[in-house]
């Protein structure tokens, strides 16, 4: 029988989606930002000060989940792929992440009574490597789906920047809302067990409307079915994607330092746990409004030149961070990080703008459109860097001398495990938006370059 599935190239829809449509796409990001925030924030604290986990065990306790998930997201994607194949759509694998991402997460604080050190460190992290697998089978085709929305890039902006407010609006509920559930729960154990629960159901409610909310975008990654091998020889050559990528994972890498840093400088440098929740509204609240503004700056200088200057932006913010810490000064820090924050609505709205183009240049060059294989390298590369930061975290606590202990027996922090929380938390972050420059600048001299005939590649 002859094959009439359109070809790779074929154009996809071409449409103006409407607001219901695009919400609908977006509202699944409140779930991502919420699993890609809380564990960042809350689990190295719950399992340090809750459990009385040493630093270095539950380090190892938030990276081991995500090596494996980054050895999950490209098999995802190619899987995704295969069912766009099979069924013109990616609506299986949605389903199955929406499904079992909420249950997976409420377990991780809910380590049962009694059980502390090695085995709730055990348990935390045998529920954490399940919730991460369930957000692989979710994300990987999530963010294939703007590729395959529209074909103009200014639509792909369009829907980038409804997902980008909805991820924040996920952040926020995130990092405003769960610390705070954790206080009304009466704090404690019970406490992040209440907020593991009522989390989850916000995150579910989110996942099960993105899922029923796109099943009209029509998936075409083209008649052929390439393993994960041969998927990534072919996506090899895509100089600029890798680029991009790198930027984006150093510097989700360096937002995730911070975020994991956010309890500690709240709690043993501002004197305040509670300012935890304070702290990160300040850093992703701009958000909301910022995103609308760059969205404008990136049309009338160019996506890349704001790109650029908003990574510069945060490193100069995050390094000004430290004497207002040191100091004690609260209205600094905030009025700080609430600029920070703008700055990061741009981290997460132009390198997700960009990426589609990346998926479509690709598709000209090589004959072969792979949505879901450039989207699981680009997720794994994302989760990489949001697993690493709270270790990289985690490893300056220990290096610097911090003391593990449960909440109910306090102890007090060496002088060195002070300095190094505080320059965890601004210093780090600052180096790392500074290495991610040089990619940046790769990225638009790559993508600037004269196109390539597609390529005849054994694949």
């Amino acid at each position: 029988m002859t094959d009439v599935r359109p070809s790779a190239t074929a154009p996809t829809v071409t449409g103006r989606p409407s607001r219901g449509r695009l919400l609908g796409y977006g509202v699944g990001s409140v779930g991502t930002g919420v699993f890609s925030a809380v564990p960042g924030l809350l689990l190295l604290y719950y399992l340090t000060d809750m459990l009385g986990v040493p630093a270095a065990v539950a380090g190892a306790v938030l990276v081991a989940p995500k090596i494996w998930d980054v050895l999950l997201n490209p098999l995802v994607g190619a899987a995704s792929d295969r069912e766009a194949v099979r069924t013109g759509r990616r609506t299986r694998l949605l389903a199955v992440g929406a499904a079992t991402l909420p249950v997976a997460f409420a377990l991780m604080f809910a380590v049962p009574g009694g059980v502390t050190g090695g085995g709730g460190a055990a348990w935390s992290g045998v529920a954490f490597l399940l919730a991460a697998t369930a957000f692989a089978s979710f994300q990987v085709p999530y963010v294939a789906l703007p590729a395959e929305m529209s074909a103009s890039p200014a639509e792909r902006t369009r829907i980038m920047s409804w997902r980008v407010v909805c991820l924040t609006v996920g952040i926020l509920v995130a990092g405003g809302l769960a610390p705070a559930v954790v206080d009304l729960a009466g704090g404690g154990r019970p406490g992040y067990a209440v907020m593991g629960v009522a989390i989850g159901l916000v995150m579910a409610a989110a996942l099960v409307a993105a899922t029923l909310g796109t099943r009209w975008v029509s998936s075409r990654p083209g008649p052929r079915q390439l393993g994960p091998a041969a998927a990534f020889r072919l996506a090899r050559g895509n100089r600029p994607f890798f680029a991009l990528l790198a930027a984006f994972v150093t510097q989700a890498l360096g937002v995730a330092v911070m975020l994991a840093g956010a309890p500690y400088v709240a709690s043993y440098r501002l004197g305040d746990y509670g300012l935890t929740s304070v702290m990160f509204v300040c850093l992703v609240g701009p958000s909301m409004l910022a995103v609308p503004a760059w969205a404008r700056l990136a049309r009338a200088y160019g996506t890349v030149r704001c790109y650029l200057a908003a990574s510069a932006g945060f490193a100069v913010v995050a390094l000004a961070l430290v004497p207002a810490i040191a100091t004690g000064s609260l209205a600094a820090t905030l009025a700080l990080t609430a600029l920070a924050g703008v700055c990061y609505a741009a981290l997460q709205l132009l390198p997700l703008s960009l990426l589609p183009d990346t998926v479509h240049a690709d598709a000209a060059r090589t004959g072969h459109a792979q949505a879901g294989a450039f989207t699981g390298l680009w997720t794994a590369g994302e989760t990489a860097g949001l697993a690493l930061g709270p270790g990289l975290f985690a490893l300056v606590l220990a290096v610097s001398g911090f003391v593990s202990a449960p909440v109910e027996s306090p102890v007090a922090q060496p002088a060195g495990a002070l300095t190094g929380l505080l320059l965890g938390f601004t210093a780090l972050p600052a180096l790392l938006m500074l290495i991610s420059l040089p990619f940046v600048v790769r990225y638009g001299r790559l993508a600037l370059a004269p196109a390539v005939a597609p390529a005849k590649e054994n694949v």
